[in-house]
């Protein structure tokens, strides 16, 4: 129950009195099958022969706080990942009868997977451009052509009529197929590679409407990008591949049965992520570096050297499929598409006034940034109402949006003045044709449209045609304040309708306008050209925004060819981010708090320092013993939705109550579907399990594919039998002890990647465990609902 799409359709959560728009509905009212992620223990509860015991520890509330969250617009259980390797006997013998062949066919499988994963996101990322390029180009050809004959209003219909029909069938797929698929889709990587996880955030549904929900939504000319949703669709694309493919859908390989455990296909889906970037902008460096500062909660030096390698592959594709189409066989795909803007050419020098300059750009950025996450989060809860409704709804929102897009796109430029064509024009003037600077629409020969240069193209044109050099004139004052605001505002109300959005390329397009009104207004006293104070202001907005540097900053070099700008656009970064750091969060983080997922950040809260880790275990939870009645762990699992249970020996098994370990549900229902049963109380020697069983068959199912206990039936006489759980269970948990810190716990908990964290008493002569922490014990609403009086910020 993670949500995806918090953008397009998303609803919000409920307000809370502490926090945030988590939610706190009663899991326990709703069926087992939406209960989402194992809460932790208070009552802890032992069975005999004759069902549970009495509780042994002090009962307290059920932590029913966190665990749904949207999930396009629905509200939606949330689970959690487990990235713990398991170490019982069944893994431990698999290991050790492992040959060097298979150790070798996996690290070979591997790398394939992530050439694979690259080649089938640049090949994804070509066709996007491609399309967009065609099916934008022939629509603005026609409104052009039409132009030229003198009819307005016809070409007004034509243009609205095709943006409608575009944007109609983007929302039509993304209401009815994936509502998953809406929005950027990056807030959902990055909530997933934290270890969340959430119905069909990664599914192949959501990836065909990722796909031809963002061309769809781009060529309706939309104020939207492609590169947020390209994360999202290498995260599937890897995701995909890493499950061994999709049952559902026929597309299945058992040879990818090594991959399917979270942490391998963690691994996958951040290759994934930063080949969606590196495919998007044509920057393979920056994709390595977005997915490590942005994307990824988990890192190590392996994993960089294979995103590295994905990255590589998918510059390579693009490279390959560009020069094809540089033979005139793509369409109108040409110039255009997968953004590069070269300002090489542009040599910059720089000196002291314009330090300064770039210093307010940065402030100016930070500033705008704060307004704009202020603005978006208001609107998205705003826009949760309407996405609530139904299907109906999200189109006619998306129709309403495109309307008035559409009514900005041509009808602004009417108010702009013609200008007379420069004389030492480089590009030709008045542009015949789809791209290019200097747009006709409505004026005589031999004039162009300045507004209409930046409306009456695609996204990326318009970006093209700001970081130009040497057209300090080419723009009046008056067209880019207009245009900067139309496209602020556009910006705002367009990534919360029921499309794959992305807000890279909005922000982009508002940051180089304003940098180039810095930059004419200066042009006097300053010695930098208008088109790399447009290039600075989109850094400043994009670090005002998104709140990233690194990865930014290189991603922007890579763009524009121009690696002596590195110093200006880490200064105008940096600041900008500091500024806006004062005002709220990042977007992406604004979005994943409001879609009520249980992110974990990487450091503690200040007030966890004041609680012990058995403070805030809640419960009921639920131990087994090591050789266990049937009809316990059938009850168990059909009352519950809970995914780890302790183990725990007793006499005669044992000496005195000592902890095994920890069996998971999954694991549970695979043995109880074996059906090894005894009729005595005995422990064994886990040979039965160890014949019938591979490790394969307790590998993770994909998504919606795993066994659930309603598939299971029983006989009386069998569920009066016992189990033996000991060679299915986890031998070597992760423990702290009660009088952990709770901050401790918690760092822990999200550097090893946890589900389940067994909490252990410090004094003997106790149960041997005091109860589970779980992701859902961490939350602030969790935790201030225990303690009230808790003040956040001591």
């Amino acid at each position: 129950m993670d949500g995806h799409h918090l953008p397009p359709s998303h609803q919000s959560p409920p307000a809370q009195p502490e926090r945030r728009s988590s939610f706190n509905y009663d899991i326990e009212s709703t069926d087992a099958a939406w209960r989402g992620a194992h809460t932790a223990s208070e009552a802890l509860l032992r069975y005999d022969d004759d069902g549970p015991r009495e509780p042994l520890l002090r009962k307290r509330t059920t932590n029913t706080t966190s665990q749904i969250a949207i999930v396009g617009a629905n509200v939606c259980p949330i689970e959690s990942l487990d990235y713990e390797i398991v170490e019982n006997d069944l893994i431990k013998q698999d290991w050790r009868s492992r040959k060097k062949k298979q150790i070798f066919q996996y690290i070979v499988l591997k790398w394939s997977l992530v050439l694979l994963i690259g080649l089938f996101t640049g090949l994804v990322g070509f066709f996007n451009n491609l399309a967009v390029e065609n099916i934008a180009g022939f629509k603005l050809l026609l409104t052009s052509d039409l132009m030229l004959k003198k009819r307005y209003f016809t070409a007004f219909l034509a243009y609205g009529g095709c943006n409608l029909v575009l944007a109609a069938s983007a929302a039509a797929i993304c209401a009815y197929i994936a509502p998953a698929a809406a929005g950027s889709g990056i807030p959902e990587v990055k909530a997933y590679l934290n270890g969340i996880d959430a119905y069909a955030i990664l599914a192949p549904s959501t990836l065909f409407v990722k796909i031809f929900g963002s061309i769809l939504g781009v060529s309706a000319g939309f104020v939207l990008g492609k590169e947020g949703p390209m994360v999202h669709t290498g995260a599937c694309i890897a995701n995909l591949l890493g499950q061994g493919g999709s049952r559902k859908y026929h597309l299945t390989c058992n040879w990818l049965r090594y991959f399917k455990n979270d942490r391998d296909r963690r691994d996958l889906i951040t290759c994934g992520s930063a080949a969606g970037v590196a495919a998007a902008f044509r920057a393979p460096v920056g994709g390595v570096l977005f997915a490590l500062e942005e994307a990824a909660s988990w890192w190590r030096s392996a994993l960089l050297w294979r995103t590295f390698f994905t990255t590589a592959v998918v510059a390579v594709v693009l490279r390959g499929l560009i020069g094809f189409c540089r033979s005139g066989k793509c369409g109108l795909f040409g110039q255009g598409g997968l953004i590069m803007f070269d300002l090489s050419a542009t040599i910059p020098t720089y000196s002291t006034q314009d330090i300064i300059a770039i210093i307010v750009l940065g402030i100016i950025g930070g500033v705008f940034g704060g307004l704009f996450n202020f603005l978006l989060d208001r609107i998205l809860r705003a826009y949760s109402f309407i996405n609530e409704k139904g299907a109906p709804y999200k189109i006619l929102l998306t129709i309403t949006i495109s309307i008035i897009t559409s009514a900005c796109s041509y009808g602004l430029p009417w108010l702009a003045p013609c200008t007379p064509c420069p004389a030492d024009s480089v590009e030709q003037c008045p542009t015949i044709g789809r791209s290019g600077n200097y747009k006709n629409f409505q004026c005589p020969p031999g004039h162009y449209n300045g507004l209409a240069s930046l409306f009456f193209n695609t996204n990326d044109d318009a970006i093209r045609n700001l970081f130009s050099g040497g057209t300090e004139k080419e723009f009046h004052m008056s067209t880019l304040f207009v245009f900067f605001t139309a496209i602020y505002c556009l910006g705002l109300v367009t990534y919360g309708i029921a499309v794959p959005s992305g807000l890279f390329i909005p922000v982009i397009l508002a940051g180089a306008t304003y940098g180039r009104i810095v930059g004419t207004l200066l042009g006097p006293i300053s010695d930098l050209d208008p088109g790399l104070f447009a290039l600075l202001g989109a850094a400043s907005f994009l670090g005002g925004t998104m709140r990233m540097t690194v990865s930014v900053c290189v991603i922007l070099l890579e763009l524009t060819n121009d690696l002596l700008m590195l110093p200006l656009v880490m200064l105008v970064l940096l600041i900008s981010k500091t500024i806006a750091d004062s005002f709220n969060k990042g977007v992406y983080d604004q979005i994943i708090v409001m879609k009520g997922m249980p992110f974990l950040e990487a450091h503690a809260e200040p007030y966890m320092r004041h609680l012990v880790a058995g403070d805030v275990v809640s419960g009921p939870l639920i131990s087994f013993s090591g050789v266990e009645r049937v009809g316990n762990i059938v009850q168990t699992l059909r009352i519950t939705g809970h995914n780890g249970f302790p183990v725990v020996d007793e006499p005669p098994l044992s000496e005195a109550p000592e902890l095994v370990g920890l069996v998971l549900r999954s694991h549970l229902l695979v043995l109880l579907k074996g059906k090894g049963f005894m009729k005595d109380k005995v422990k064994t020697s886990g040979s039965f399990v160890l014949k019938k069983f591979g490790a394969f068959d307790f590998a993770k199912a994909g998504s919606g594919k795993g066994l659930k206990i309603e598939d299971l039936d029983f006989t009386d006489e069998e569920m009066d039998m016992y189990v033996d759980l000991h060679p299915i269970t986890n031998t070597s948990p992760y423990t702290v002890v009660e009088t952990m810190s709770l901050a401790k716990a918690a760092v822990l908990f999200r550097a090893l990647g946890l589900r389940h964290l067994l909490v252990v008493p410090k004094t003997p002569g106790r149960p041997p465990i005091v109860g589970i922490l779980t992701r859902h014990d961490f939350m602030p609403e969790h935790i201030h609902g225990v303690f009230p009086n808790l003040h956040k910020s001591h």
